[in-house]
């Protein structure tokens, strides 16, 4: 139960101090700007895999568990209970700034630019997720899913994201980063693409692995 402890603290931490960040930007009118924001995501996703990538792998995103189950490099019998508790520290979060600042409408929730297709918007969180995976494929350390020198790549590739594709979708990346501002936010329309695109960018990034590394590059220990 350490471990999904751990899961549960780094999301809340995580989603608090991201989502924060937007809150935050948006109630202040742009204090923080779109460039503090992006910084804060990738700052305290660095700080959060330094912190638990030894206790839990730090995956902080139920379609990064997922793709580890995929991969073979997590147990498929240990991904109902990450992906609760994941959910459950985003919901910790987002009702934590629901009471700090109710003068928000989002909490940092996800939606495609205005002009945007969803279709548009649903292909792009796709392609973010897929970058983002094929980078934590490349520098996970066999059990350990996100060795802590993976921090700093992990951090960077979630700043770049957030940095270019933040004004066209708020680069979301992960289901329940998404999914908890949009329910207490009631901002329910667009949360499908937000709960589909991440888990199937993540499955491609592995399956690109797979592709070009030898046939056990994803397998436990490898």
């Amino acid at each position: 139960m350490k471990k999904e402890i751990a899961e549960l603290i780094g999301t809340f931490i995580m989603v608090f101090c991201g989502c924060g960040a937007m809150t935050v930007n948006e109630i202040t009118g742009g204090s923080i700007s779109h460039v503090g924001v992006a910084i804060t995501w990738g700052l305290i996703v660095m700080a959060m895999i330094y912190a638990f990538g030894e206790i839990s792998g730090a995956h902080f995103n139920p379609a990064v568990t997922v793709a580890f189950a995929f991969a073979k490099k997590f147990s498929w019998k240990n991904v109902p209970l990450y992906i609760l508790f994941q959910i459950a520290g985003a919901f910790l979060a987002i009702s934590l700034l629901w009471v700090l600042f109710p003068e928000s409408t989002s909490f940092g929730h996800t939606y495609p630019a205005d002009g945007f297709e969803p279709y548009k918007a649903f292909i792009l969180e796709v392609l973010l997720t897929f970058f983002l995976m094929v980078v934590i494929i490349n520098v996970s350390t066999g059990s350990k899913e996100i060795g802590t020198m993976a921090a700093i790549a992990v951090g960077a590739i979630i700043l770049l994201e957030a940095m270019f594709a933040g004004p066209m979708t708020k680069a979301s990346m992960n289901p329940a980063r998404s999914l908890a501002p949009a329910v207490i936010s009631g901002n329910l329309q667009h949360l499908w693409l937000y709960l589909i695109a991440p888990f199937l960018g993540a499955i491609l990034a592995v399956i690109s692995c797979k592709i070009v590394k030898d046939d056990k590059c994803c397998d436990e220990g490898c």
